[in-house]
């Protein structure tokens, strides 16, 4: 019987994998521009790490995280980026070294839930974090390479909507007002909701049920209630932005889904794939490194889900170049050219050429064939005739033009 990929899995195959690296190389490239190192951390962590930090009331922590029991320790996949990143700068004291720290990462996270389009069981993930400061320019550079990066890969329907959910002191006062407005309409909220209205009724507001959004209608927004320094931040932000050129929309309803946030929340929203509408979020995370229990030091960073992108790539009609064919592929006759080709394509790959050859026993129709489908750029033809002559019949594929070229000669051609 096959064993099928677990449900919410998804292989990528050969076919695909060029996607992957152009969004890969571009985003790579726009992280070390903006100053940018990478980042890896381990797969797993410690249960305690992500209790902690994403929060023990949230529905990743409750419902979502894959976790297990080993040596007496509980151990689960990570679910998200940042806390990882905020233990290793912690445990490997990057604090002390000059600040900013500022890192990137590509990772695969894990999250059991209802597999749907671009949200997947196993998913992939881009981050970044800035960490050390508190000036709103740092949150401002994050969005502007969140944005860069989506104009880069051709994304034209997104819109970015920035929040402030204030800070521990203002919040809580929020939360009690929230909490009064939301008393009488308690009864009609979702099972989820009712456990969030005590813990933390700010997440009501993000709830996904459309019976709970229309409930929720006419809310008291947290804007409304920040203390002066959030206000003030939050003034810097757009300040900054509007200095960088990048239109947003002031959207109290970002309040995002992990505890840790602070301040700043923002998402870059798309409306072509389905109810699955972010594209990019993140926001600030002043008090994370404190909570798994660093030393003060604020954060800020977003992620952004590689296959949600690569699905509003194709939703904008973007078009992803494939990747170049080999080099060349040698075609040839005969036993003796046979053996020499596998010594002879060896040497070239060794001097960098990407060469490709034929291990199926075709005949020369064939083998000419093939090298059109993987598209090569040229064919090298070895037989009998070649070897005594110690030329090779070299043809571009494009032009159709072809020449007789000593072999030790082919290396120069290519290149």
């Amino acid at each position: 019987m096959l064993t099928n990929a677990p449900k919410g899995t998804k292989d990528m195959l050969p076919k695909d994998a060029y996607k992957w690296h152009y969004v890969e190389k571009a985003f790579e490239e726009t992280c070390r521009r903006y100053g940018f190192g990478e980042i890896r951390t381990p797969v797993f962590e410690h249960t305690e790490l992500f209790v902690r930090g994403v929060g023990g009331t949230t529905d990743v922590v409750q419902k979502e995280m894959y976790t297990w029991e080993q040596a007496h320790r509980s151990l689960s996949l990570r679910p998200e980026g940042t806390s990882p990143v905020v233990r290793s700068l912690v445990e490997n004291k990057l604090y002390a070294d000059m600040q900013p720290t500022k890192v990137y990462y590509d990772i695969p996270c894990f999250r059991y839930e209802k597999p749907q389009s671009g949200r997947l069981r196993e998913f992939h993930q881009f981050g970044v974090e800035t960490f050390g400061t508190d000036d709103m320019m740092a949150d401002a550079e994050i969005i502007s390479l969140a944005s860069e990066y989506l104009d880069k890969m051709g994304i034209t329907d997104v819109e970015l909507r920035i929040n402030s959910i204030g800070c521990p002191t203002c919040r809580e006062e929020y939360k009690k007002i929230l909490k009064e407005w939301l008393a009488p309409k308690y009864d009609q909220l979702c099972d989820t909701c009712k456990g969030r209205y005590e813990t933390n009724p700010m997440r009501i507001l993000d709830c996904k049920s459309p019976e709970d959004q229309k409930l929720v209608e006419g809310a008291p927004v947290m804007l409304d209630y920040l203390c002066d320094d959030c206000k003030a931040a939050f003034e810097e932000l757009k300040e900054d932005l509007e200095a960088m050129g990048i239109e947003y929309t002031v959207d109290p309803g970002i309040v995002r889904g992990l505890d840790y946030y602070t301040k700043t929340a923002f998402e870059f929203i798309s409306k072509n794939i389905g109810a699955q509408s972010t594209v990019c979020g993140g926001g600030r995370y002043d008090y994370l490194t404190e909570e798994i229990g660093g030393p003060h030091m604020p954060g800020v960073g977003f992620g952004l889900g590689i296959e949600r992108l690569l699905i509003t790539m194709e939703e904008n009609g973007v078009v992803i170049p494939e990747e170049e064919g080999p080099d060349a592929f040698i075609v040839f006759v005969g036993e003796a050219a046979k053996k020499f080709v596998i010594g002879f394509a060896s040497k070239l790959r060794k001097q960098g050429l990407f060469v490709e050859t034929d291990a199926l026993a075709r005949n020369v129709k064939g083998q000419f064939k093939y090298a059109d489908r993987v598209h090569a750029k040229k064919t090298i033809v070895i037989g009998d005739d070649e070897l005594a002559n110690g030329k090779a019949t070299v043809k571009d594929m494009e032009s159709g033009e072809q020449h007789a070229v000593k072999f030790d000669k082919i290396p120069e051609l290519l290149k």
